[in-house]
């Protein structure tokens, strides 16, 4: 078999148990992510090992389905800041700034607590904390999606707080990073400044140059030339996150779907990529999640840590994050619920650690069990952010006493 049809018939597996897992999930009264989490984990090395099959011999197969998935969480996020305005999001600018402020300092404090009770020397157990203090709304955007409350104060602080978060877990990796190879603190400001371009440009580009683009390709002869250009400018925004800013390439997409938002050709947009990213992209992404996972390589040894990891990483989120929401001014229901949002690391768990993998600050088992806490995190934060949006139910009427009988007057 070429390894063209080897592709197909993967992505011909993938997408249909994507399809049925999902429809499972939602029929037990679960978001459709995470029963496609679920059977990414069964299709992985943990059970069936769907890119590593006898009849599959491309070596480079699993790089592509994993590629895939990337323009599907790119494309999720864009239509996460498509459904939204500006000027909502600037709504929520107080509460959005403490919760991702605290949702990165509480996760960071207890990671390097963790790693010093664990027997790891400093430099280990301090990025420890700085990969506990990422955070990948992605999963919670989808669940808010699904659940029509994605425009609701809890979901504008939610992606709000998350952009803040980005920034800020990218200044402390990069000045971490500085300061163990001897920088200076003049890299620290090049990184910030770096950030500060790109927001500014992808703004300034976003609000005066992009709808008068829109407008002029809306009146070309042109198959889809509306929907072509949203694509190039999700990509580039992406790519300008990354190479410009030194940010996730989600934050671009996110601010580039905040763009589109504002010009009249929005439905049209979300109409076209919501189609091609729900039919295809955004399935291969949650799939390939699990893919990523071997459950069985994990030792007694590593199952500890994986498990201290995991509970810090929940209990931080929403300790921080949650905290912070407090107070901003939100109700101790909206907190729990910005919280719970906050929870799921996603690939920007990954994306940290696998640096610290790469420079020497993080050993293979530390890797392994961080790994597992960011399936662990994707895996609940669905299921428990849908319990935190379920309406409390009324308080039963009390049953009415009977009343004492008056007492017959004598005649």
């Amino acid at each position: 078999m070429t390894p063209f049809l080897q592709l197909v018939l993967v992505l011909a597996i993938i997408l249909f148990a994507a399809k049925t897992a999902a429809y499972l999930s939602t029929r037990l009264g679960q978001p459709a992510v995470l029963g496609e989490l679920i059977v990414g984990l069964l299709l992985g090395p943990t059970l069936i090992d769907l890119t590593h099959m006898v009849i599959i011999t491309d070596i480079h197969l699993s790089e592509i389905v994993a590629e895939l998935g990337e323009l599907g969480v790119l494309a999720l996020m864009f239509l996460a800041g498509l459904e939204l305005e500006l000027r909502d999001l600037t709504k929520s600018g107080r509460v959005s700034a403490l919760s991702g402020l605290l949702g990165v300092v509480a996760p960071v404090g207890l990671g390097l607590l963790v790693g010093e009770v664990s027997g790891m020397d400093f430099s280990h157990a301090m990025f420890l904390g700085l990969t506990l203090g990422a955070t990948s709304v992605s999963i919670s955007a989808q669940t808010l999606m699904e659940m029509k409350l994605l425009r609701s104060r809890v979901g504008l602080g939610l992606l709000g707080a998350a952009v803040f978060d980005d920034v800020l877990v990218i200044l402390l990796l990069s000045g971490y990073l500085a300061l163990e190879s001897g920088g200076s603190g003049l890299q620290i400001l090049l990184v910030l400044g770096k950030m500060l371009l790109f927001l500014g440009l992808s703004v300034v580009v976003g609000l005066w140059g992009l709808p008068a683009i829109t407008r002029t390709t809306s009146r070309l002869p042109i198959s889809q030339g509306v929907l072509t250009l949203a694509i190039v400018i999700l990509l580039l925004y992406g790519l300008a996150a990354e190479v410009v800013g030194g940010m996730a390439a989600i934050t671009g997409a996110f601010i580039a779907g905040l763009m589109f938002a504002r010009t009249p050709e929005k439905a049209e947009i979300e109409k076209g990529l919501h189609a091609l990213a729900y039919s295809f992209f955004v399935p291969i992404f949650f799939i390939n999640i699990g893919l990523n996972v071997n459950l069985r390589e994990m030792n007694l040894g590593v199952l500890w840590l994986f498990l201290g990891i995991s509970a810090v990483a929940i209990l931080g989120k929403i300790i921080g994050a949650g905290g912070g929401a407090r107070l901003g001014g939100y109700t101790w229901r909206e907190s729990l619920q910005m919280g719970i949002g906050m929870v799921s690391r996603g690939e920007v768990g990954l994306i940290v650690a696998k640096v610290g993998l790469d420079q020497g600050l993080l050993s293979a088992e530390i890797f392994s069990a961080i790994v597992g806490m960011v399936l662990v995190t994707t895996l609940v934060t669905p299921p428990m952010l849908r319990a935190a949006f379920r309406p409390p139910r009324p308080a039963r009427p009390k049953p009415a006493e009977p009343e004492a009988s008056e007492p017959k007057e004598l005649a």
